[in-house]
């Protein structure tokens, strides 16, 4: 390849296309690598969680079976017991769902900063128009 000062511009153009394009190229090549390797390690990740999840509600199974046993020691009734600790835990699953519940409503997913900012941004938009 001839020094630079000798080349045309039109040679220079197509050198800068052409290095751009091999830039563009190497560039995606290496976004496409990396989304690979990070939905990769997400998809291990949730298998972990899955695994996890399934040893937590063995562990909270185990668990809520002492707990029954110990209590119907001290009612004297395995079936107290039972009925007991399983009011107990429907208590905590229907308040967890009605948390749940509020938590995903609509008006508590709308971007309400969001709306915020746009019509303050639209007030001041309008005053200096106005003004």
């Amino acid at each position: 390849m001839p020094d630079r000062e000798y080349q045309t511009i039109q040679g220079l153009v197509v050198e800068a296309i052409r290095d751009s394009s091999d830039l563009a190229q190497k560039e995606f090549a290496l976004f496409r690598t990396e989304i690979s390797t990070n939905l990769r390690t997400l998809f291990m990740g949730l298998a972990m969680v899955v695994v996890a999840a399934v040893f937590a509600i063995a562990a909270l199974i185990l668990f809520t079976d002492a707990l029954v046993k110990w209590l119907a020691t001290v009612v004297n009734s395995e079936a107290l017991a039972a009925l007991i600790v399983g009011g107990v835990l429907a208590i905590i699953a229907i308040g967890l769902l009605l948390y749940a519940r509020h938590a995903m409503s609509l008006s508590a997913l709308a971007p309400q900063r969001t709306v915020r900012s746009i019509k303050r941004d639209a007030e001041v938009l309008s005053e200096r128009v106005a003004g």
